[in-house]
């Protein structure tokens, strides 16, 4: 008797036209620009090396980049703490660890979004392992309600509710990180 696999679960994908706008692309821009100039000036004659989480942070992390004006390079880490439904597993698991050596050097963490805390936290630890210089964490979106460790960002664009978005690299099942303003995805929309 052969066993059928289940149906893969179809997801509702609404347009992301139909979502109401939280952040236009000129506010995002006009922060990212601001958080650049306090970087530069935080680091005025030194060298920083921004460690972008992926995937969200990736156009984020390029946008502060350009905005900040000294001297400055890149590297990546990839982290997982999501289990089924877009809801955190609380377990964070290392995907993808930088590329090159950070010891001595000043390190700034640049996330999308820290909400619960744990997966910061956990990047936080292994990254003070490498011993940099110094430490510090960016963020485009700060989720205060959602909080489960005590951590905070040192650069936040934005502080906003505790409320599902989409746009500026955040995806909702890997759908809709082209879009150039940061939307409240539909609440009615979220696990299905």
């Amino acid at each position: 008797m052969a066993t059928s696999k289940p149906a893969p679960v179809q997801l509702n994908f609404p347009p992301s036209s139909s979502m109401e706008v939280l952040f236009s692309k000129e506010e995002i821009a006009g922060r990212v620009k601001a958080l650049g100039k306090q970087i530069s000036e935080d680091y005025a004659g030194q060298s920083i090396v921004l460690i972008g989480v992926l995937k969200g942070a990736a156009i984020f992390l390029s946008d502060l980049a350009r905005a900040i004006s000294v001297d400055n390079t890149f590297d990546f880490v990839a982290v997982s703490s999501y289990g089924r439904a877009r809801v955190s597993s609380g377990a964070v698991k290392l995907i993808k660890d930088i590329d090159n050596p950070i010891e001595g050097k000043h390190v700034i963490i640049v996330e999308d979004i820290l909400d619960t805390g744990l997966t910061l936290s956990y990047l936080r630890g292994l990254m003070l392992q490498h011993m940099p210089a110094s430490l510090k964490i960016a963020t485009c979106l700060d989720k205060p309600e959602r909080r489960l460790v005590p951590i905070e960002a040192d650069y936040i664009a934005f502080q906003i509710p505790n409320q599902f978005v989409i746009g500026y690299g955040m995806d909702y099942a890997e759908k809709y990180r082209n879009v150039e303003d940061i939307r409240l995805f539909p609440e009615e929309a979220v696990g299905h």
